[in-house]
């Protein structure tokens, strides 16, 4: 069986205010799963761009981003329907925070629901770059790779 290679770029914000953390609640695959406002990047967009845009689209909120967390890597195998993926995952990780807008949801997307949770209340059905974005925000390694993880 042939496998197929695919590389997604991704970014996301770690957004923070008042000791809350805005999530969006992607649909994924199996389950309904709490992430970070964020998403793939388009054919020539830029991650800075991209993470302003998706945050909007996601949350309705217009994000300004303040700075470059790190870079999370995730290659290994994914079983999608059947195929197997050789699936090599690069999430550009930024903080931000909100200068406008309003909480809206996304339709016909990705996500279905965004909502600011307490720091010690994040829901248990949330993906591990939550963990790991939250330990770069957290602990601001000079090298942008969360000690916890590598």
């Amino acid at each position: 069986m042939t496998q197929i290679r695919k590389l997604r770029v991704a970014a996301y914000a770690v957004v923070v205010d008042e000791g809350r953390i805005l999530l969006s609640r992607w649909l994924g695959p199996d389950r309904p799963m709490w992430i970070l406002p964020g998403g793939g990047l388009e054919h020539g967009e830029d991650p800075y761009d991209a993470v302003v845009r998706e945050v909007f689209e996601e949350t309705g909120y217009h994000a300004a981003v303040d700075a470059l967390l790190g870079i999370q890597t995730v290659h290994g195998p994914l079983d999608r329907d059947g195929e197997e993926w050789d699936y090599h995952r690069i999430r550009v990780l930024y903080e931000a925070h909100v200068v406008g807008g309003e909480l809206t949801f996304e339709v016909d997307g990705s996500t279905d629901q965004a909502a600011w949770f307490a720091l010690d209340e994040i829901p248990e059905e949330h993906v591990e770059s939550v963990d790991y974005a939250l330990e770069l925000w957290r602990k601001r390694p000079a090298d942008g790779r969360a000690p916890s993880f590598t």
